[in-house]
Order: structure tokens, then sequence, then C-alpha cells
């Protein structure tokens, strides 16, 4: 009888140990990688739109005529930095809202850098020089914060895809995160013609 008084008394720590057989505390820190990652690229987009005014002032300045393009880049930066994830909710819908959003900005971007080659004034301003490096590193950044975004995404995905913890992850809340993705048109090289 001693015993089974022995075995009953530490029943209790029974769910301890098969939380720890499960992966759930693996699970916890990959999420976690996942989400402090993401706040690394949510900081590279938010470098880019806070030099956007800048940028627009620069060129509004000189390019009096290009009111609807700088229309256009205050409008898709509005809405770029409207959409916003909550880290906890990386799903891939959310993942390709956010992107979406940031792909409208990009284009912009480029339809108001290709005008301003129009205006030798401006591409000897050195205030519209600085901020085109420096939104030209920033980009840069961007792509390595993305990469590694997906780099920490793919391992949680994989941990919580395999097999026990694919048991257990979804009783956890423990979902599957999107991805960036290269967007739609850029497979294909651009056609130079002289």
């Amino acid at each position: 009888m001693k015993n089974i008084t022995f075995s009953l008394r530490y029943l209790w720590f029974l769910p301890f140990i098969l939380l720890t057989s499960c992966g759930y505390n693996e699970m916890v820190s990959l999420d976690e990688n996942a989400e402090g990652q993401w706040a690394n690229v949510e900081n590279a987009y938010q470098r880019r739109a806070d030099l956007i005014p800048n940028l627009v002032n620069t060129v509004k300045g000189a390019a009096e005529t290009e009111k609807g393009i700088l229309t256009e880049v205050i409008e898709a930066r509005a809405k770029a930095t409207s959409v916003q994830i909550d880290p906890s909710k990386l799903t891939p819908e959310n993942i390709q809202k956010f992107q979406q959003a940031q792909d409208a900005l990009s284009s912009s971007l480029s339809k108001l850098l290709v005008t301003v080659e129009r205006y030798p004034e401006l591409k000897s301003n050195q205030n519209f020089l600085d901020l085109q490096a420096q939104l030209e590193g920033t980009e840069n950044r961007i792509a390595v914060e993305r990469r590694k975004f997906n780099e920490q995404v793919k391992s949680y995905n994989k941990y919580i895809r395999s097999f026990p913890q694919t048991i257990y992850s979804g009783w956890f809340g423990f979902d599957k995160k999107g991805y960036f993705e290269a967007t739609p048109g850029t497979e294909n090289a651009p056609t130079v013609e002289f």
C-alpha cells in the first residue's frame, strides 16, 4: 500500500513530463524567434517609410509638374504604414496583405525615381542623392530582414509540422506562419533595349 501512495502523490507531475516531451518549450522558442525577427522586418520597413517624406519634399521643390506621382507615393506610404500585423498572427494571409501594401509603395517609389531622371537639377542635388543612397541601403536591409524572417518561419513551421509535434502544436495554438514571397512577375528578367 505504501508504494501505491507514493505513486499517486507524484502523479500531478505527469502533465509536466508530457509537455516537455512533446516539444512545447521548443515550439515557444521558435515562435518567439519568428516574432522577434518580424519586429526587425517592421523596423526596416518603418525606416523606409520615415525616409519618404523627406524624399517627396526634396523632389516637390524641383519637380512641380510631378504632383500625380508624388501624391501616389504619399498615398502608398499611408496605406503601407496602416497595415499592421499582430506578431502572434503571422498567417500566410496577413503576410500577403502586408506584402501587397509594401509592394505598392515600392512600385510608387520606382516610378518616382524614374521620373527624377528628367530633372538634372535633382540628380545633382546633394540632399536628394543622400536620400536616394539611404533609400537604397534601406531596401537592402529590408531584403536581408525578410530573408532572415523566412528562415525563422521555416524552422518554426518545420518543427510544428514534424511528428510528434504535429499532434500537440494545434492543441497549444501553434499554427503555421506565412512567408514573404517574390512579387509575381519578378521571375521574368526585364528587357533592355538600346
